[in-house]
């Protein structure tokens, strides 16, 4: 089981994430290349919301080839256009995690491929061999 770390000597997290997640020894790791908000047959919705499902979607199909799934994610990295996109992905995000969270970066980028993606997200997921 991995263990989130929440020191008592630093600020708490300003959203629903973890400071740290520990992943004990005998743990299978799979790292994801960032997601986009696209479905196979090329439509990007538009808003940060159904885009960061696709994400998520994405993540849980990846997730499971490797015999895993959402509850296995211990860090996310995500990335918005704008900072109006925040409250719409961290709110979508924390219906696809687990509790405790895993650990999370949310970052502010000038763009991405096509003009009309407004969030990437790739993760980090282990679990017990």
């Amino acid at each position: 089981m991995t263990r989130p770390l929440q020191p008592d000597t630093i600020r708490a997290p300003f959203a629903r994430y973890s400071h740290g997640v520990e992943i004990p020894a005998g743990h299978r790791i799979v790292y994801t290349s960032g997601q986009l908000g696209i479905t196979e047959d090329e439509v990007i919705p538009k808003g940060v919301e159904a885009q960061t499902r696709l994400c998520f979607k994405n993540i849980k199909a990846i997730l499971e080839s490797a015999g895993m799934d959402l509850g296995d994610i211990v860090r996310i990295n995500a990335f918005v256009t704008d900072r109006m996109h925040m409250g719409g992905y961290m709110k979508t995000r924390d219906e696809f995690t687990k509790s405790p969270p895993p650990a999370s970066t949310l970052m502010i980028v000038s763009g991405f491929t096509r003009e009309e993606f407004v969030v990437e997200i790739e993760v980090i997921a282990a679990k017990a061999e």
